[in-house]
């Protein structure tokens, strides 16, 4: 076991890429700015100056403290130390290169201690930040929960993590307030109901998202749903994938609705109908937010559904082989495929080392203009009917979500879904039990009938519990909904969806550059000259039919306290300057800076 510690790694707990908090450095550009088509974008010059560490090429010996961690012993390996030694010795008995690193392995970070305000962030060392207790990520692969699987998460929550729970933006369920003692424990618990944490952090194939709707949905493409499970089964907790250069993030979706975010994963399989070949999926890689984002490229391959995991363990082997591991901040796939281009990286995934045989040319999916997520009562395929609901920013408690699964089941379901947006569908309801249903949700603090404000925001976990954060952001969300619903009652039934995403720091956890409403998290000066909590505002962010990452106003800064009022003035702005049915990215591309700030 090494007793190497890897250099402060500021390791996102949850979503995208954990380089050091940082300026973004993606050029300011307009939210509408024409770009070309991903698969037809040009490679950029390859890094040639140096090596980048990547195995393929010769480069094996470790290039940072990180690597050199995962070199000498195996983050899976780690299980085997947290049942025979730390359950016993407790936090003060486990070796550094573990703590601060392959506990992630298993979905453990330390968590932030309390009362360490946002500007020592990126000043304390990791030691100084975390406390003696442990987040601790349950992975949910498709977002797939049964009733008796939501009722011992909420179990363990309320015996083991002071009632804590978020539903993440990456269908997971993180808990909070964990002791290492109690982790077998806890595995015990949820390995029983079929969930895991193996690999739900760390230099791994995080969870694979699938659609909420797999399955069930009228308008479904097709199912990918065996494919996940596929891949969970050959490749997740394998030790052929357990090194790579940084985390990998995979979406599968046959939903026309696109209701996973392809454009932003490392590989994203998208639901296509191929004029000869039929329904199967367009592949997208290189995907990513943080503080360098891009949006994947396709491909332009049409893949079946029994050669989806097939391909994707390609996709994960040249990432293994070719990824760039001497720096951590140019580690995920997205720098690669911007240095080789779909084209080349099409090539590599078909040669003898990986597929072996060509791929078929597919046909791109038609972007879809509509509501991505599932809120609301819908019909299944078969009949029956399933309801979206929206806990606000994901917050929830092990008690809710216990009493939701006593719900779901008195109206005779026993399943559940996570979405790609903190939120839950519950499947399989009769058409005669929903108003009974809607009536239970409303008992419970819950609807399926959200403002635009609640149905449209997500948070962070931010500095309650992150030792990267800068900022509050769910208590400060929780708090803004209820402003904007106030403020905003005389607009509330006439306004269209607007995104609003919070993140604590530049990390794009929560999205941030993608939405209408951007709030990158900060210290700011005031106008009384004192530092406070602020925010960085990106405006315009959109997926879809016009992709492009929001836009930033020269020195536009708010603090946490001017928040309300500036998403209130904003709003109204639009609401006044809205050219018919204009969406919000639309107008922000068009409006004089004036109206913005």
């Amino acid at each position: 076991m090494s007793s190497v510690s890897p250099q402060t790694e500021r390791v996102a707990p949850e979503g995208a890429s954990a380089a050091p908090a940082a300026a973004a450095v993606t050029p300011e550009r307009p939210a509408r700015a024409a770009r070309p088509a991903a698969a037809e974008r040009p490679a950029r010059r390859p890094r040639t100056a140096k090596g980048q560490g990547q195995w393929a090429l010769g480069y094996r010996e470790p290039l940072n403290p990180n690597e050199r961690m995962k070199k000498d012993d195996d983050g899976l390996n780690v299980r085997a130390r947290i049942e025979n030694i730390y359950r016993h010795t407790g936090y003060d008995g486990v070796d550094p290169g573990d703590l601060r690193g392959r506990f992630r392995w298993w979905g453990l970070y330390t968590q932030r201690a309390p009362g360490i305000d946002g500007g020592r962030t990126a000043v304390l060392e990791p030691e100084e930040l975390e406390d003696k207790y442990f987040m601790l990520r349950v992975r949910v692969d498709g977002g797939q929960l049964t009733t008796a699987a939501l009722r011992t998460i909420g179990e363990v929550s309320t015996t083991y993590a002071r009632d804590t729970a978020d539903v993440t933006d990456r269908q997971n369920i993180q808990l909070h307030w964990i002791r290492i003692e109690d982790v077998p424990a806890i595995w015990d618990a949820v390995e029983g109901v079929g969930l895991s944490t193996a690999e739900a952090c760390g230099d791994v194939p995080r969870v694979i998202l699938g659609s909420p709707v797999a399955g069930i949905a009228k308008d479904e493409i097709i199912d990918g749903t065996p494919a996940i499970e596929a891949i969970v089964e050959r490749y997740i907790g394998s030790k052929e994938f357990s090194n790579l250069p940084r985390k990998f993030k995979t979406a599968i979706t046959g939903s026309p609705r696109q209701d996973l975010l392809h454009e932003v994963h490392d590989l994203a399989f998208v639901g296509v109908v191929h004029p000869e070949h039929g329904p199967g999926f367009d592949v997208w890689v290189g995907g990513g937010l943080s503080t360098n984002p891009m949006l994947g490229q396709r491909l332009g391959v049409w893949v079946p559904l029994d050669e989806v995991p097939e391909v994707w363990a390609g996709v994960v082997g040249i990432f293994r082989d070719y990824g760039y591991r001497r720096l951590r901040n140019h580690a995920r796939l997205k720098f690669l495929m911007a240095d080789w281009g779909a084209q080349k990286f099409r090539e590599v995934l078909e040669s003898p080392k990986y597929l072996d045989r060509a791929l078929v040319d597919g046909p791109a999916p038609e972007p879809y203009a509509g509501a991505r997520d599932h809120v609301g009562v819908h019909e299944q395929n078969d009949g029956r009917f399933y309801v979206g609901i929206t806990p606000t920013v994901g917050r929830v408690s092990g008690t809710l979500l216990t009493r939701l699964a006593d719900l779901v089941e008195a109206h005779g379901s026993q399943r559940v879904r996570l979405t790609a947006d903190q939120a839950i569908v519950v499947l399989d309801l009769e058409a005669e039990r929903i108003d009974s249903f809607l009536a239970g949700l409303d008992e419970l603090g819950l609807t399926a009938t959200p403002s635009t404000f609640k149905r449209n925001m997500m948070a962070c976990t931010g500095i309650e519990f992150c030792k990267l954060a800068i900022v509050e952001t769910k208590a400060r969300g929780i708090a803004l909904v209820d402003a904007l619903e106030t403020r905003l009652a005389d607009e509330l039934d006439s306004l269209p969806a607007i995104s609003i995403n919070i993140n604590g720091c530049p990390n794009a956890c929560a999205r941030t550059q993608i939405a209408d409403i951007g709030l990158k998290g900060m210290i700011v000066t005031g106008a009384d000259g004192e530092q406070h909590e602020g925010f960085q505002v990106h405006l315009g962010g959109s997926l879809g039919l016009a992709p492009g990452f929001g836009k930033k106003l020269r020195g536009h800064k708010i603090t946490g306290d001017e928040l309300p009022d500036y998403v209130e003035r904003v709003v109204r702005r639009f609401t006044e300057q809205r050219d018919g049915d204009e969406p919000f990215a639309q107008w922000v591309a068009r409006a004089e800076e004036a109206a913005l700030r």
